[in-house]
């Protein structure tokens, strides 16, 4: 499922990131972003999602959200 789709304050585990941009594949894995790591939706925005991933809060938009699969 996409992380779009995802219900707020539940944790769910990155099974993939699919972006065709390399240097957004190399910012998202300096986050945290990657597969095997736990991400929770912390709210659901109208432009986007605020995420917890490790211990920073981010906020993301649409794109990004339908790019990473929990």
């Amino acid at each position: 499922m996409k992380l779009a789709d995802a219900v707020e304050g539940t944790e769910y585990i990155i099974n993939k990131v699919e972006t065709n941009d390399e240097e957004l594949d190399s910012f998202l894995f300096s986050l945290g972003c990657y597969s095997g790591e736990p991400i929770t939706v912390v709210s659901k925005k109208k432009g986007g999602l605020v995420v917890s991933i490790k211990d920073g809060r981010y906020n993301i938009d649409r794109f990004l959200s339908d790019a990473i699969e929990v």
